[in-house]
């Protein structure tokens, strides 16, 4: 198992170096809530920021720690890109970004509870069938709390630089862009989580890639 860095839940921050990328309001950790915005990718101006890179195996775990814990209702997802050459410095624009996990809501009787509220570490698995090479691992929580009206959706994100060996040769897909994966008008994102309770929720983004 690979610890890749902390979280704060003032906003979400995931921080800590070598492997993820520093972004500029880390110090006091304000969500993104444009989605049309360069920044819904790795957080402010971290998209394509120099840092250290971590070696993981495909196949192995890999773990955030929240510092303080989850405390926004909201859905937890995980996404892939694979740099073409060194991922250090890289900006992954365009449609480079694959799904690995996500986690949404329960609801049951009535309420809606969400997996993901108090966790003090995250963790994803890395496919085992991915091809060996560097990734932006992108790790993401979307705060609900405020989400019923336009723009009020708040998501916390960070980029995390992968050296992964091993691996297959699984061609991973749909492939998506940050931004362009995202509507602020999805119904994962504006919804309002407390009354009417949802009788469904369904993350935005693409399906979690089955390989």
């Amino acid at each position: 198992m690979s610890t890749l860095g902390k979280c704060d839940d003032r906003a979400y921050e995931l921080y800590l170096k070598p492997a993820s990328r520093q972004y500029d309001n880390y110090y006091s950790n304000g969500p993104v809530t444009n989605v049309a915005s360069s920044d819904i990718a790795c957080n402010l101006g971290a998209i394509a920021r120099t840092t250290g890179t971590l070696t993981v195996a495909a196949g192995s775990t890999a773990t955030f720690s929240v510092f303080n814990g989850i405390t926004h209702p909201g859905p937890l997802l995980w996404y892939m890109a694979k740099a073409p050459g060194s991922v250090n410095g890289w900006n992954p624009s365009g449609n480079v970004w694959f799904k690995i996990a996500q986690t949404g809501a329960t609801i049951s009787g009535g309420a809606i509870s969400w997996p993901s509220s108090g966790l003090q570490s995250v963790s994803v698995r890395i496919p085992s069938s991915i091809p060996a090479g560097e990734y932006l691992l992108r790790v993401e929580h979307i705060g609900l709390h405020s989400a019923g009206s336009s723009g009020g959706a708040q998501f916390y994100m960070s980029c995390a630089q992968l050296k992964v060996t091993g691996g297959g040769s699984a061609s991973p897909s749909p492939l998506v862009a940050f931004p362009g994966a995202y509507k602020a008008t999805d119904p994962g994102i504006l919804i309002n989580i407390y009354y009417p309770v949802p009788t469904s929720y369904t993350p935005p983004g693409p399906s979690v890639w089955s390989g």
